[in-house]
């Protein structure tokens, strides 16, 4: 039986209760409370997974004294005031992505983390996948030399469908939802994890299926946040990344990132959203044809059949764990989601503007 330094509390019964919950259960945890602002999902997710107490006040889990770590797997809008409820409370905090809604609420929830002397985590598990993880040690040894250019594109048909797809916090700017932020967030992660900071950018947004439909009334109201969007960004070390990504493409095309160097290429491929356990890279160095390089059974530790994002988010929580128990810093830690932050903000000022937004 975990002890109570590995008593976790999971805010969001949504994706936390598809991935958090039986991710830091596998990593020795004992998932002891879970909230949700809907009494009937926290009390129906609580039985499914077993746990006894449930919330819809999250004061009321942040408060608990047995409690080591909370884990936010909630809308963005809510990741501000929870984090630092939480460190105020002396926990340790794991935060899904988007980390917040705008650079200064994440500045603040940096400094929260900073005073509080606990550990802060970033929910980009897409570090840990093998395509992702491999591309970063073949570019930490050289093998495209100097980089120079990425271009990653995503093109799925989520949104295409016969009537307008449900309403929910997604298509609502004050909940922090949108493509940019679900997804891109975590591809910005990844850029600036393989290549630094980020020097400029310039961004565009675009809604191409802005109907929805609202449940309640079966009216048509109109989506406020974005389905399809561009980046480039400029590296301060140099090189640049650029990405265009659309739910509202027909027919799915899937996803691919390419990596291109002074000496070679490094490509990956994958059917949807997220990178799979078993990605494969593609390289080619100093002009020779492409070919798939085997992946190093490191990147793939084991597998779990219960969900495919949960082999990666585990390992996030190992490194969590890691860093609660050594006392040090995670990664990406609430640093990494201040930077990140500020190069989505920019893409969204951007694409107001049309102009160039400079951040070093």
């Amino acid at each position: 039986m975990p002890s109570q330094s590995r008593k976790v509390g999971v805010i969001g019964v949504g994706f936390g209760a598809q991935v958090y919950i039986p991710a830091f259960r596998s990593e020795g945890w004992d998932v002891a409370a879970i909230c949700s602002r809907s009494r009937d999902k926290a009390a129906q997710a609580a039985a499914a997974a077993g746990i006894r107490d449930a919330y819809t006040d999250p004061a009321e889990l942040i408060g608990r004294d047995d409690l080591a770590a909370i884990a936010i797997a909630t809308p963005p809008r809510a990741h501000h005031a929870l984090a630092i409820a939480a460190f105020r409370a002396g926990k340790h905090v794991l935060c899904e992505k988007p980390f917040a809604m705008n650079a200064r609420e994440a500045a603040e929830m940096r400094d929260a983390a900073d005073r509080s002397g606990k550990t802060a985590m970033v929910g980009h598990e897409f570090r840990h996948t093998p395509q992702r993880a491999y591309i970063k040690a073949l570019l930490d040894d050289g093998y495209i030399g100097r980089f120079q250019l990425c271009t990653i594109e995503l093109f799925l048909d989520r949104y295409v469908t016969r009537e307008p797809r449900p309403l929910s916090w997604m298509v609502r700017e004050s909940e922090g939802g949108g493509l940019l932020g679900a997804l891109g967030s975590h591809y910005i992660d990844g850029l600036r994890h393989w290549f630094g900071d980020v020097a400029s950018v310039t961004g565009r947004l675009s809604i191409l299926r802005p109907d929805v439909l609202d449940p309640s009334t079966r009216t048509i109201v109109k989506a406020e946040t974005d389905d399809a969007f561009q980046f480039t960004v400029e590296f301060a070390n140099g090189g640049v990344a650029t990405m265009i990504a659309s739910f509202a493409a027909t027919p799915a095309r899937g996803t691919r990132i390419v990596v291109m160097g002074e000496h070679g290429t490094l490509i990956a491929e994958q059917p949807g959203p997220n990178p799979m356990e078993n990605g494969v890279v593609v390289a080619s160095r100093d002009g020779a044809p492409l070919q798939p390089l085997p992946t190093p059974a490191q990147y793939t530790p084991f597998t779990d059949d219960r969900d495919h994002r949960l082999m990666a988010f585990r390992l996030l929580v190992r490194d969590f764990t890691k860093a609660t128990e050594q006392r040090t810093s995670p990664s990406p830690n609430f640093t990494d989601g201040l930077r990140s932050q500020e190069v989505l903000d920019a893409v969204r000022e951007s694409s107001k503007t049309g102009r160039t937004v400079k951040l070093r």
